[in-house]
C-alpha cells in the first residue's frame, strides 16, 4: 500500500529507549564529565537536587549528591553505547 502524494507519513507507535543512572553509583557526575562528552547526540544532562541546597556554599558540584545525572532527551539516544562503554561507575544503563 501506498502512500498518497502530498500527505507525510507518520511514524506510529515508535518506541525509545529507556535510560537509567544509578544515582549511588554516580554521585558526583560534575567531577567526572565522561558520558557527558562523548555523548555525540547530548542525551544526558545535570540537574540541581532542590532539596539539597540550604545555602550557598552547598551547592557544591563536588559534593555528593548536590547533582544528579538524567536523560533528558531519550528520544535522540541512537543506542551507540558510547556513555555506557566511558562510564567509571557502570551507573548507566539503556534499554530497548
Amino acid at each position: 500500500m501506498t502512500m498518497p502524494r502530498g500527505i507525510p507519513q507518520m511514524i506510529v507507535g515508535k518506541k525509545y529507549p529507556t535510560i537509567t543512572v544509578d544515582e549511588k553509583k554516580c554521585t558526583v557526575p560534575f567531577l567526572c564529565k565522561k558520558c557527558l562528552q562523548i555523548c555525540p547526540e547530548i542525551v544526558l544532562s545535570v540537574g540541581r537536587v532542590m532539596a539539597k541546597e540550604k545555602r550557598l556554599e552547598e551547592m557544591d558540584p563536588r559534593i555528593d549528591g548536590n547533582y544528579v545525572l538524567h536523560a533528558a532527551r531519550s528520544e535522540k539516544c541512537t543506542v551507540c553505547n558510547r556513555c555506557i562503554e566511558v562510564c567509571p561507575v557502570d551507573a548507566i544503563k539503556i534499554e530497548l
